[in-house]
């Protein structure tokens, strides 16, 4: 059998425990990876210690190079690492190297890293004196990455903070942990020292002794809301820095004026794209007025409907297999909890199976009419290729809508109208919007972050928020006296002048 290890200076050490790894499209164990304890994650602590100050040392356009050379790695090894993490996950292989691909993007934000160092400066600010800022790495800073995202949402944490100057440690989830391992020897091969960029796998052993660990600066983290709130009260009760993000409902808001061929499209991609395994899908959709719902859903139908599901390999699917046969059960459960609840089931999706692999954990696309605000399937986050139809008799009670959900990470509007577009952005109460957009994640050099029990902690993931979450900020007033070598003036802060 397979065993993964953690990748840190050193070596990974005795096995210890073990966690299956499944394969998704055949339910049986394809590899074990190594949970590690805090006794390890103390020595990759030690080693990251002991890298950092020189790598901070060494100068922004130096560590760029490193990402360039990194970018150009990673693509050269695109297939490698889209069927390793297709084999792990269940994504289809397209799905698979778009993850990998966004996760790039953030690098290539990283090539330019001196830039946006750059600090602050004013020249007077008083008699003599000079003030300026400089932003300094916090030291060494973790990464607590899910399952739904292996490439990205590590590449998303690890690339800003080393090209900072920080070393990084990465936990991924045990799920799917053999493309962090990889990424994290890329990293090396591209020129980066032992110790900035290590991984270590394991389970809440592991996280709690994260969190508690005094060397440790700051940890990122994406997973469920309620794990990140934990995360987030345990880390920021230690003194660290913690930025955490959670689940999401996003709604996408059908206007009468919108393109439905273009809608329909849209959703079957957002809604059941990576088997519905993302914190920015598209669960729920919101047509304004009864005639948008009818004819919403009349064109919805068939072309959910038309829908594959196939392995991960096979080219010609849309979406895989979920992670594993306990989440299987749970997006089922989903399911009958929402017809209980009295919404229409238009498609039902339980009981799919793919013949010659009859143990898989798929689950066919389902579709729900006639869903209500009050329904605790509507309230809570599904994680799978479920799409529930909410209809809104009007613009106002469709803003409400996610405006007032639990959960604020995005949402999106189709419509024509301009000036819709623009009232709807400016007051819907969500993080990140979409106009015309049904997955509105920002490009990198932009920032990414949900409002609400979305998010936890002030600073978002990527782009220049990213970089003032691994960074700190120093500033620093200089006086250069032009008086006599008796002492000349005394010194006034220039406030108080």
């Amino acid at each position: 059998m397979r065993q993964i290890g953690h990748h840190i200076v050193g070596g990974a050490g005795g096995v210890g425990r073990l966690s299956d790894v499944l394969d998704p499209n055949n339910g049986g164990v394809q590899a074990q990876v190594a949970l590690g304890d805090a006794a390890l994650l103390d020595r990759a602590v030690a080693a990251a210690k002991a890298a950092q100050p020189a790598w901070a040392a060494v100068n922004p356009q130096r560590r760029a190079r490193v990402m360039f050379e990194y970018k150009r790695l990673v693509e050269a090894h695109m297939d490698e690492l889209a069927q390793m993490l297709s084999a792990e996950h269940g994504k289809v292989i397209a799905d698979a190297k778009g993850d990998i691909q966004r996760g790039l993007e953030v690098v290539e934000f990283c090539c330019g890293i001196p830039h946006v160092l750059k600090g602050e400066y004013t020249q007077g600010a008083g008699p003599g004196i000079d003030v300026y800022s400089m932003r300094q790495p916090i030291g060494i800073g973790v990464g607590i990455t899910p399952f739904n995202f292996p490439a990205m949402i590590p590449l998303w944490m690890g690339a800003v903070a080393t090209a900072v100057g920080n070393a990084f440690i990465l936990k991924p989830s045990e799920r799917d942990p053999s493309v962090p391992v990889r990424l994290a020897e890329l990293f090396l091969e591209a020129g980066m020292p032992e110790g900035i960029f290590q991984v270590v796998h394991g389970d809440k052993e592991m996280v709690d002794a994260i969190l508690d660990h005094p060397d440790i600066g700051a940890v990122s983290f994406v997973g469920s809301s309620d794990i990140a709130h934990y995360v987030y009260e345990r880390g920021v009760r230690a003194g660290k820095r913690v930025q955490a993000m959670g689940g999401a409902k996003n709604h996408g808001i059908v206007m009468p004026d919108a393109d439905l061929d273009q809608v329909v499209s849209d959703l079957t991609g957002a809604a059941f794209g990576s088997a519905g395994e993302r914190c920015m899908a598209l669960p729920v959709v919101v047509p304004v007025g009864e005639d948008t719902a009818n004819r919403l859903r009349e064109k919805l139908v068939p072309a959910i409907e038309a829908l594959r599901v196939g392995v991960s390999t096979d080219p010609d699917a849309h979406y895989g297999p979920v992670v594993t046969q306990a989440h299987k059960e749970k997006v089922e459960g989903w399911i009958a909890k929402c017809a209980e609840e009295g919404a229409e089931l238009v498609i039902d999706g339980r009981g799919f199976t793919l013949q010659g692999h009859e143990k898989g954990f798929f689950v066919g696309p389902t579709l729900f009419d006639h869903v209500t605000p009050d329904m605790e399937s509507y309230k809570e986050e599904i994680f799978g290729p479920v799409l529930q139809i909410v209809r809104a008799p009007d613009f106002e009670t469709a803003l409400e809508l996610p405006s007032k959900h639990q959960y604020g990470n995005g949402v999106a509007l189709f419509t024509r109208n301009g000036r819709a577009a623009r009232e709807f952005a400016a007051r819907v109460n969500v993080g990140m919007v979409g106009i015309n957009v049904p997955i509105p994640v920002p490009v990198a050099y932009h920032t990414f972050g949900g409002w609400k029990r979305s998010a936890f902690g002030d600073t978002n993931q990527h782009g220049m928020e990213g970089v003032k979450f691994w960074t700190k900020v120093k500033t620093i007033t200089a006086r250069w006296p032009d008086g006599a070598p008796d002492g000349g003036n005394a010194f006034i802060i220039p406030t108080m002048g």
